[in-house]
């Protein structure tokens, strides 16, 4: 297999977001991951540290149609799918698309709507098609749901589904930039000007191409044991209520020879399986006691204390 590809794929998005996104390469790099994943991506953190603007710049970057979904406690299942309406000119039945009818969706502050519109994702995250008055519509690749989500805390917030968190392939946080890189931020142009300066960089052949090549890179049965002994651990600890599920391992599994590749190499390490770990996995649980613990940093030391494979000599 050619890894070249995924590398100059990587840093090519990388370069192209972070002209509107500075010092979150690692976060784009994640976000490119995904994509080659056929996954879709949630983006949690405070409102205005940039999720929208730079899930635009990503959207961008990759090409094909776009549209941004603004959830609000008003929003119907059928704001999102579309709706069969009577054409008085023709007499028939016509069927109007709704804004879930694109390539990539950014869906907006996905946790102001209410549980039964947030439902509404849930087919065509999981199943790529639609159905609408028993008529199934299928979507073109690639599809890639992209939602932001402000802190539960919020004020006017619903919490997502546990069945739709889970077919969310990522949870990603944005946090802060430094000083130095917020006082860069002040002093260039305006956003929305750079945006308009941001053009694709890869073509849809090219993402086909890559989201069939990556399945050839080598995991070892030392590090597919490696996979499941973390996911296993989740299972069997008495602290957690309910741990990652296979479609998690399933994730967790792709998105560690996909990380591989953009390294350069067509075979899994353990810090490959580490690093997706932190951002597949902590979204997958829920524990017993606190709904508002730091996941992410639980999941971290869950893996320390789990024996890492070593290379055989």
């Amino acid at each position: 297999m050619d890894v070249g590809a995924f590398v100059k794929f990587k840093n090519d998005v990388v370069k192209n977001c972070s002209r509107i996104i500075v010092g979150k390469d690692e976060v784009i790099e994640q976000l490119a991951v995904c994509l080659i994943a056929s996954g879709h991506v949630l983006l949690e953190d405070v409102p205005g540290t940039g999720k929208t603007m730079l899930l635009r710049a990503f959207s961008r970057s990759i090409g094909g149609e776009f549209r941004r979904i603004q959830f609000t406690p008003d929003l119907l299942p059928s704001d999102l799918t579309g709706i069969n309406f009577f054409n008085q000119k023709t007499g028939e039945f016509e069927f109007r698309p709704g804004p879930l009818f694109a390539q990539i969706i950014l869906a907006d502050e996905i946790n102001r709507a209410t549980p039964r519109s947030q439902s509404a994702l849930l087919e065509v995250m999981e199943e790529k098609q639609i159905s609408v008055d028993g008529t199934s519509y299928r979507m073109t690749e690639p599809y890639m749901v992209m939602a932001t989500q402000n802190p539960i805390e919020s004020y006017g917030t619903f919490p997502l589904p546990e069945a739709q968190m889970d077919r969310f392939f990522m949870r990603l946080k944005l946090g802060y930039m430094t000083r130095e890189q917020e006082i860069s931020v002040l002093r260039r142009p305006d956003a929305k000007q750079l945006l308009e300066e941001i053009f694709p960089v890869v073509s849809s052949e090219e993402i086909e191409a890559l989201r069939v090549g990556f399945s050839e890179v080598r995991v070892s049965d030392d590090i597919a044991n490696y996979i499941m002994d973390i996911v296993n651990s989740t299972r069997t600890n008495e602290t957690i209520a309910n741990g990652v599920s296979t479609r998690g391992s399933l994730a967790l599994y792709r998105a560690s020879q996909i990380y591989a590749a953009m390294q350069g190499r067509d075979y899994v390490i353990p810090e490959d399986v580490k690093k997706e770990a932190l951002c597949v996995l902590p979204h997958r649980i829920m524990l017993v006691s606190s709904s508002h613990a730091d996941y992410t940093r639980f999941i971290s030391n869950l893996i320390e204390g789990i024996e890492v494979p070593l290379e055989k000599l």
